[in-house]
């Protein structure tokens, strides 16, 4: 059975130049969530929606979650258990327990779970992301029981860090899914 792909921006809605939004016009398996409001996340409402996506997907999916969406996922896995999980790629973890990192609007997303996954997952962050520490990113790997994969210098990972297809993202993908995109 072909394995889905589930994009789930984080706050703002990941633009038009995100890695994100190329992948989900880009790859046939790509299904893309979306929110009723990308600016003023409301923790119960998003995990409805991302639980209804989830649901819906009788493949197996591998969930690619960047900055907020990545605590949402985390509160999923705690809240929810579906079977058809065949992995998580967690792009830039926004450390939403800190005020020094987040802003006030994704403070109803912590505290940020720590429970072990029970699926596969891969941590990829920068060293200069001004949203989490280098050592905070590590640590959120090491409760979720991810690989922890540091990109260098890349920002958030997100549209200012002009990466387009981003082909270094679609690589560590592959370590979930096993087979070519």
């Amino acid at each position: 059975m072909e394995t889905k792909i589930l994009i789930i921006p984080g706050l703002g809605g990941s633009g038009e130049n995100h890695w994100q939004t190329y992948w989900s016009k880009n790859f046939n398996k790509a299904i893309r969530i979306e929110q009723e409001n990308w600016d003023e996340p409301e923790l119960k409402k998003w995990l409805k929606k991302l639980n209804e996506a989830i649901e819906k997907l009788r493949e197996p999916v591998i969930l690619v979650a960047h900055s907020l969406a990545v605590s949402l996922v985390l509160h999923w896995a705690v809240k929810y258990n579906n079977h058809n999980i065949k992995g998580a790629l967690l792009v830039a973890p926004a450390d939403v327990d800190s005020a020094e990192y987040t802003p006030d609007v994704v403070r109803g997303f912590a505290p940020i779970p720590l429970s072990k996954l029970t699926f596969p997952s891969i941590v990829v962050t920068s060293i200069n992301d001004p949203y989490i520490s280098l050592n905070r990113a590590k640590y959120f790997a090491e409760q979720w029981g991810s690989e922890f994969i540091n990109i260098g210098e890349k920002g958030h990972i997100n549209s200012d860090s002009n990466l387009g297809m981003w082909e270094e993202g679609q690589m560590i993908l592959q370590k979930l899914n096993g087979s070519n995109e």
